[in-house]
This record gives structure tokens, C-alpha cells and sequence, in this order.
């Protein structure tokens, strides 16, 4: 009896140092400073980042239908990252998924009053979204962090790409996400022909910092206008790092790409952030 009793314990402790670990795995800490890596748009542009916890991989689908309750990906797995998200589905998803997890959310979202801040003639939502910098919930990267964090860090080896100057180990773009490699001009035939798709997310190398698939697999969101740095308002929100669908350009971390905030799309998705080592501890990480 005492044997079994032990037994038990052990698997019950096993469990919970799993969980634990997967949580803390999620996540990477991205300590703090200014660009190093001589690629970068911000590079000697005295831009100094504080330190920011970012997810490993892209936000996954089945990290998505667990707080949302659906699945809105043209290619499904429970592995793929989460696509075909706009903008206002992202921030939605961190506030839901702040509360679902007792923390702070991050956004404080209107969904009743236009924003007058957003410029663009095609958005029909509008919402009023703007941030609570205390709260220790989930949120989008800015542009900024994003390109930091692409870049390595205060580890970066000034990479075009996201931890690697060859984008076959780090990137799924156009000529290699599907059943062969193509070659020639990109062509929609083509790439729909050769049944190019999402990957699962951490199937190529991590970057300097341990973040997977910062280049190419899915566009992610940031938080900013396209505009100058510190834009108050726009038409365009940012995306960064490529995806499957598209051109290996896009793909080096200092692109800068841009799409309206309802915007959809079959190579769009996200990864989420919360605040440095004070936001951490709150939550008993």
C-alpha cells in the first residue's frame, strides 16, 4: 500500500513539473537594451527596448480554440499556427486569454465607439482599442520589440533573417512550403498547385534568443500604425516577418509590412508578449 501510495505521488509530481515546465517553456525572456544588430531599422538610432517576455512559437490553433471557442485557419492542425486573424481578433484573444488565466488584460477595447485615430476607408469595425501599461495580461509586440527580439536580442548576429543569414533554416516562404521546392517567378498557380500551406510551429531553427519561425510560416501583428516610428494614427497596422505566401523579402526581420486591421488572410497570425520580470512574478511564475 505504502509502494502504491508513493507510486502515486511521484506521477502526481511528474504532472505538475511537466505543466510547469510547458508554461514556462512558452515563453521566452527577452532582456532589455539597445539594437545591435546592424540590420535593423533602429540600429544606432538610440532606441533602447526594456526587458519583455515573448512567446516561443506562433500563437497555435489549438492554443487559439482553447480561449475562443472556434477555429477561423483555412489549414487546420492543432500544430499550425492560428491564421485568417485580424488585428481586433488578436487583441480580443489576449484579453480573453488574460482573464481565462486570472491576469490582467492588457487592452481596454470599445467595440461600440469608433476609433478616431484610425484613418483607413475600408475598415468597417473601428473599434477604440488602447492599453493599460500596468496590467500584466497578455498583448501584441510593438514593432520594436518584435524586430528586437527577431534581430537576437542582445545576442544578435546581425542575421538578414531571424537567426540565420540562409532563409532555408529559418523561413517558410513561397518556394519551400509545399510539396516541393519551386522555382522561377512567384506565381499563384503555381504555389495552389503545389499545395503550399502553414507548417507546425518550431519545425525550423530558433533564432539566438530560442523564438521559432520569426521568419516566414505566418505574418504576425504588431501593435503600431504604419507610419513613422510612434505613429498615433494611420490606416495600416504593422506586420512583421513573412509568411508561406509570400516573397523571402519579407521574411528578413527589418521588413516592414502593413495590412488594414480587419484585414484576413490564409499566411496572417500573431504571437503574443506580456511585460518583463515584475509581470512574470505577478501571475507566480
Amino acid at each position: 500500500m505504502r509502494k502504491l501510495f508513493i507510486f502515486l505521488l511521484l506521477t502526481i509530481m511528474i504532472v505538475i513539473s511537466a505543466c510547469s515546465q510547458e508554461k514556462t517553456d512558452s515563453f521566452v525572456l527577452v532582456k532589455g537594451g539597445t539594437f545591435v544588430n546592424t540590420k535593423s531599422n533602429y540600429y544606432e538610432k538610440n532606441v533602447s527596448i526594456p526587458d519583455f517576455y515573448m512567446g516561443r512559437y506562433e500563437v497555435s490553433q489549438k492554443e487559439w480554440t482553447e480561449v475562443m471557442g472556434s477555429n477561423p485557419s483555412q489549414f487546420r492542425d492543432d500544430d499550425l499556427p492560428v491564421e485568417t486573424v485580424s488585428w481586433y481578433d488578436c487583441v480580443e484573444y489576449c484579453n480573453k486569454r488574460s482573464v481565462k488565466e486570472g491576469l490582467q488584460p492588457y487592452y481596454n477595447i470599445d467595440k461600440n465607439k469608433l476609433d478616431q485615430d484610425n484613418k483607413s476607408e475600408n475598415d468597417d469595425i473601428k473599434w477604440t482599442v488602447t492599453s493599460n501599461p500596468e496590467a500584466n495580461g497578455y498583448r501584441l509586440p510593438t514593432e520594436a520589440e518584435w524586430e528586437y527580439a527577431a534581430g537576437g536580442g542582445q545576442l544578435s548576429g546581425s542575421c538578414t533573417y531571424s537567426g540565420s543569414n540562409n532563409e532555408e533554416d529559418v523561413a517558410w516562404y513561397w518556394r519551400n512550403s509545399g510539396n516541393k521546392r519551386l522555382s522561377g517567378d512567384w506565381s499563384w498557380p503555381a504555389i495552389e498547385n503545389n499545395k503550399n500551406r502553414t507548417k507546425a510551429v518550431g519545425a525550423k531553427k530558433a533564432n539566438e534568443l530560442g523564438l521559432y519561425d520569426m521568419s516566414g510560416n505566418v505574418r504576425e501583428w504588431c501593435w503600431d500604425w504604419y507610419g513613422d516610428p510612434g505613429s498615433n494614427s494611420g490606416s495600416l497596422r504593422v506586420w512583421k516577418g513573412g509568411g508561406w505566401l509570400g516573397d523571402v523579402k519579407c521574411c528578413e526581420s527589418s521588413y516592414r509590412g502593413k495590412f488594414e486591421a480587419n484585414g484576413k488572410g490564409a499566411d496572417q497570425g500573431f504571437r503574443v508578449c506580456r511585460g518583463g520580470l515584475e509581470a512574470a512574478g505577478d501571475s507566480g511564475e
